[in-house]
């Protein structure tokens, strides 16, 4: 009997990481002040993998625009265009969220001062960095897919691209619904547990454009936890198999587990703010990537 499997690894992977996702939730619900003064300390080095971490999960949108591209391709020279129209813009995509995003941690690096009155070069040089680093994503990816099965690879690239959207989204209007402050703005309190609220203690559309009122849910673990489709995407490789999907997932935990630790160690998340960033966006990936590769017909 053929074993079930979610995101191309076994339902029992995918399952252990809601579990772990939910007892993190929970634990943070008593201990979230604790853990984080227990863990909080900034540093050069936690600043980096904050600002760079994200880019392996954009990576996602020019890997999707270059699934999309190999199976329009295999259905003849006109949808060839509008392939190549979409990879185009997928990897257009994954510039302007990663500028739009880290661009300020980015532009200092260029020399960005406003006193210096640099604002244009150094965010122009800005979108040249992000542009540049994601530019061999989509053809590395089209030189590895198996184009034997246009159409699922159709279907798979769509549904990256739309995981990759919906995450962003959902996480945008959860942080407005929840409203919770982060522990980097109680620390400039006099008294930081006056003020802190446990995630479910919500004051909808209380933050506005305050970002120091947009704890909840973590939007850097939203955008690292639709990784939790690479295996998806491993398994249109040619050579796939069952075992490098599951290297793909166990490297995407590892990763995660670094990104959690490090929005905690950098006082801008609490536990449970991270594991219910991981938790939605995981069932959200699921659910789009299991809707889109059921729909392709079996061969």
């Amino acid at each position: 009997m053929k074993k079930k499997t979610i995101l191309a690894v076994p339902s029992a992977c995918f399952w252990s990481v809601i579990a772990v996702c939910l007892a993190g939730i929970a634990v943070g619900s008593f201990f979230d002040l604790k853990i984080s003064e227990a863990l909080a300390n900034k540093t050069e080095l936690g600043t980096i993998f904050a600002t760079y971490s994200p880019f392996f999960a954009y990576c996602l949108f020019p890997a999707g625009g270059a699934c999309l591209y190999t199976g329009l391709k295999k259905k003849g020279p006109a949808l060839k265009k509008v392939g190549l129209l979409l990879a185009v813009f997928s990897w257009f995509m994954a510039v302007y969220f990663s500028n739009s995003y880290f661009s300020k941690n980015v532009r200092p690096m260029f020399g960005y001062s406003v006193e210096e009155g640099t604002a244009f070069l150094s965010s122009a040089a800005s979108w040249l960095l992000w542009a540049v680093l994601y530019a061999w994503v989509p053809f590395a990816v089209a030189r590895l897919l198996d184009d034997s099965d246009p159409v699922r690879l159709i279907l798979v690239g769509a549904a990256l691209l739309m995981i990759c959207f919906m995450a962003d989204v959902a996480m945008q209007w959860l942080k407005q619904v929840g409203s919770r402050p982060r522990y980097k703005y109680l620390l400039t309190l006099e008294d930081p547990a006056s003020e802190f609220r446990n995630w479910y203690q919500m004051i909808p559309n209380l933050a506005g454009t305050n970002d120091n009122y947009m704890s909840w849910p973590s939007g850097h673990m939203s955008i690292v936890s639709v990784l939790f489709a690479l295996p998806v995407l491993t398994d249109c490789m040619k050579n796939r198999s069952s075992r490098k999907n599951m290297i793909a997932f166990i490297l995407v935990c590892i990763f995660i587990l670094l990104c959690g630790y490090n929005r905690i160690h950098m006082t801008n998340h609490f536990l449970s703010d991270v594991c219910s960033g991981v938790l939605i966006v995981s069932l959200l990936t699921a659910g789009i990537c299991t809707v889109f590769t059921n729909a392709a017909p079996e061969k």
